[in-house]
């Protein structure tokens, strides 16, 4: 047995016994890392559970949507998350838990237009660590690919169970692309986001605060007060036509309430434990919306759009309405709207509202036969009383 196997037998040993525990989940590839993991004694004291959603339909149903992508970053964290909530129920000991998410295109027996990359992430309770590699395309067979792989979610792991290893790259020919990214939670409370030194903050389904995480692509915004199964269903069928994770949108101030406190807002985030994320900002407009995720699309009712477009909404002024539409649409945000029915009882679409032709593209309708909102927070909390 040469020095490196011995090494290799060695680091491995040591993530064994590191006191973490994991839940991984891989597609596309890399999948002889759990053999690695377990080819070793001891593997019992560290894995949880391992999955391996490959095909396009088990993948969706492991994130809760398809992804218009499967090898991306958003869809390896998203991976981890999921086996990370996986994990921490499938065990007692809610201690030191890791999700590992892995998403890989490499060889195959069809020429593939795309890079040959992997994405691999790890989050704890603590923090969440994520890398890139892209690999030059020719250069191995689907074997050695599939071990570089493998070797690269091993060193990416122990790394995250506190054990020393070498990052990925040094796996990599000096032609080859890899980058990484760690990012720290707040667990205590919102005291960066409240006190002014974040603009914006994420509040995990399982009830972590990350101080960033990267920006999303599909939103949906509200006050939620409460969220209520129209939200719910509006955010599932978003996720399908866009093909992108939902994520929650809560401004913490508003131009016609006070603003929320930090008691308030952790009892809206609480609605979202294990459905999805929420961003919490400052943002009261879509204007400040789309300068915080350019290039997101916003799910909104009807209702919202025709507000979008009134100029009594922008203090009566009709320039400053052109003007916060047009640097919206320089943004490349856009807003995908739900049909809904009105106060007066009658299903608004966007036909019914007077959108100017030069800004037309900016609104996307979901089809009435798909979706249609026809209760609001406001509706169930008079109901409640």
């Amino acid at each position: 047995m040469s020095a490196s196997d011995i090494a290799w037998k060695q680091l491995i040993s040591a993530i064994h016994t590191s006191g973490c525990k994991v839940g991984i989940a891989i597609t596309g590839g890399g999948t002889g890392a759990v053999g690695n993991l377990l080819g070793i004694p001891g593997g019992s004291q560290l894995l949880i559970e391992a999955q391996v959603p490959y095909s396009e339909q088990a993948l969706s149903d492991f994130l809760g949507f398809r992804p218009s992508q499967a090898c991306n970053i958003d869809v390896a964290i998203t991976m981890a998350q999921r086996a990370r909530s996986r994990a921490l129920r499938l065990t007692n000991d809610q201690t030191n838990v890791i999700g590992l998410g892995v998403t890989a295109a490499l060889v195959s027996d069809r020429p593939r237009r795309g890079e040959h990359s992997c994405h691999i992430a790890v989050t704890s309770e603590n923090s969440l660590k994520y890398c890139s590699i892209t690999l030059v395309k020719g250069k191995r067979s689907r074997t050695r690919e599939e071990e570089l792989v493998g070797q690269a979610i091993v060193l990416w792991l122990a790394r995250a169970c506190g054990v020393s290893a070498p990052t990925p790259d040094n796996l990599l020919d000096a032609n080859e692309q890899f980058s990484w990214e760690k990012v720290c939670f707040v667990n205590d409370s919102l005291n960066a986001f409240f006190t002014g030194a974040v603009d914006q903050i994420t509040a995990l389904p399982d009830g972590q605060f990350l101080l960033s995480t990267p920006s999303p692509a599909l939103i949906l915004p509200g006050s939620f007060n409460p969220i209520h199964d129209g939200h719910k269903q509006l955010a599932v069928i978003a996720s399908e036509i866009r093909g992108e994770p939902i994520t929650f949108e809560i401004s913490i101030t508003n131009v016609d309430k006070p603003t929320l406190s930090e008691d308030q807002i952790r009892r809206r985030v609480q609605q979202f434990a294990w459905i999805a994320p929420v961003r919490l900002t400052r943002a009261q407009t879509f204007l400040e919306k789309s300068r915080l995720f350019p290039g997101a699309t916003f799910v909104i009712g009807a209702d919202t759009a025709q507000r979008l477009v009134t100029a009594r909404y922008y203090c009566d002024n009709q320039d400053r309405m052109y003007a916060a539409l047009e640097e919206i649409g320089r943004s490349c945000s856009s807003f995908l709207v739900a049909v809904r029915v009105n106060a007066s009882g009658k299903l608004m679409t966007l036909r019914d509202i007077p959108i100017p032709r030069r800004f037309m593209p900016l609104f996307v309708e979901i089809p009435e036969e798909q979706f249609r909102l026809d209760k609001s927070s406001t509706e169930l909390r008079r109901n409640s009383r």
